[in-house]
């Protein structure tokens, strides 16, 4: 039988799936939160964004 705690405990993230990560992480995007702010804020310091 597969013993799942002690393959999570060996589990390492492939090459592919890390530099996902840090592609995601690593980008300034703009999400619902921002275009919500500008249009209360009446600024559109995000136009770059859309």
């Amino acid at each position: 039988m597969i013993d799942f705690d002690e393959e999570l405990k060996n589990y390492e993230p492939s090459i592919e799936v890390r530099e996902a990560e840090e592609a995601i992480y690593n980008r300034d995007l703009t999400d619902l939160t921002d275009v919500m702010q500008d249009l209360l804020n009446g600024t559109s310091s995000h136009d770059a964004n859309y």
